[in-house]
């Protein structure tokens, strides 16, 4: 296989395989089965529902579709504009865990580096 349909195949399936996670984190917590400790619950259902966004992405990075790019730097910028939001949240005091901190950067930077790959591979096409 082409170097150029090997990387958007890869990309799609670490961003379904990462979508799965997503949900079945933030599900599990939705439902009660896990308590994380203090979650802001916007960035907890953010992170849940762009789950699903984030399986639909890589199927479509997966089988080289060209709506993969636009869907990518949605959920990236949604992502970005919601870590500003946290940001917000945090500086007004309210409750947070620093992990919800480092997921927020590498759900970011994921999503950064997934629309890229899905941009290059959109332009090959």
């Amino acid at each position: 296989m082409p170097r150029s349909r090997l990387s958007p195949r890869i990309v799609g399936g670490v961003a379904i395989a990462f979508g799965v996670l997503t949900v079945a984190s933030g599900g599990t917590t939705l439902l009660g089965a896990l308590d994380m400790g203090a979650v802001a619950p916007f960035v907890l259902w953010f992170n849940t529902v762009a789950g699903l966004l984030y399986v639909v992405a890589g199927i479509g990075l997966w089988l080289g579709l060209r709506w993969a790019f636009p869907l990518s730097l949605a959920i990236f910028a949604a992502t970005l504009l919601v870590f500003a939001g946290f940001g917000l949240h945090v500086a007004r005091g309210g409750a947070y865990e620093m992990r919800t901190v480092i997921a927020m950067a590498l759900r970011t930077s994921v999503w950064g580096a997934i629309a890229f790959v899905a941009w290059q591979a959109r332009s090959r096409a």
